[in-house]
């Protein structure tokens, strides 16, 4: 009975942060990972876990969560056209590279250097939300190779460090290298599968799980998390969809960058206040 009692406060957290992250990915058309992270860094923490365990966990979890949700969202960009196939052969083994690098980043330093990471791709990304919505192209083409390649293994070696997967990064450089923004947001969704998918298997299965780890968790990846947030994400996201045909787009990302900088900036004052 103890143990049930214990169990409970952490599934209906989990609930909340699963329908929370659906909702704002569908409202918003962010990333899950943006979202999942911090909801599970805080969670994990309010439930007795360190924070440096709790970033990784929050970082694997987060990755495993974007597996399903990306080959989805693959299969609904194809079908409209908004995946550059080439794109992907020529970064494909380049982003593979980086993914599997920065896993192994991953296992084997600090978890508060990756809380300070994210917190620095989240304000990042606020600052984009907020001020560079409507934004314009910096450059008029990619680069040449192997510029291209060395862009790809940048994407998947930050992005993986931190749980998210190619929308984050992906949009933002493929957007200011002159990309329409439906081509680059489906092209980022099969980054999202290169980054997800390798990050998640070396995180699950070469990690040591950390002590005093939630319940469910082998390597970096708690399995009840997963169990409750997969659905819940896919089940809420066109929940948000129909909420932002009803609300103002603009107004709403302004206000979730608003949100997602003090996010941001409370994980760096919790780094700042360990050392």
């Amino acid at each position: 009975m103890g143990e049930v009692s214990q169990l409970l406060p952490v599934v209906l957290g989990l609930v909340v942060a699963g329908m929370l992250a659906g909702t704002l990915a569908g409202l918003l058309g962010v990333g899950g990972g943006i979202i999942n992270v911090p909801v599970l860094y805080f969670l994990f923490q309010h439930f007795g876990v360190d924070a440096s365990s709790a970033m990784v966990i929050a970082t694997g979890t987060s990755l495993a969560t974007i597996i399903p949700t990306s080959l989805s969202s693959i299969w609904s960009h194809h079908n409209r056209r908004n995946i550059d196939w080439p794109l992907i052969k020529r970064w494909l083994l380049f982003m593979v590279a980086g993914v599997l690098v920065g896993s192994w980043f991953v296992t084997l330093f600090d978890g508060r250097y990756f809380i300070f990471l994210f917190a620095l791709v989240a304000l990042f990304m606020a600052f984009n939300l907020y001020f560079r919505s409507n934004r314009s192209a910096f450059f008029q083409q990619l680069p040449p190779m192997p510029f291209q390649g060395f862009i790809g293994s940048i994407i998947g070696f930050f992005s993986v460090m931190i749980g998210i997967g190619g929308g984050t990064l992906g949009v933002s450089i493929l957007t200011a290298c002159n990309y329409a923004v439906h081509r680059a947001v489906g092209t980022s969704a099969a980054f999202g599968l290169l980054i997800s998918l390798p990050g998640a298997i070396v995180l699950l299965l070469f990690a040591a799980t950390p002590s005093g780890a939630p319940v469910g968790t082998w390597g970096y990846v708690n399995f009840l998390s997963l169990m409750i947030l997969i659905p819940l994400c896919v089940a809420f996201a066109p929940v948000g969809v129909w909420l932002g045909a009803k609300l103002d787009g603009v107004k709403l990302k302004k206000v979730f960058a608003v949100l997602l900088a003090i996010t941001a900036l409370r994980m760096l004052s919790q780094v700042f206040s360990s050392i």
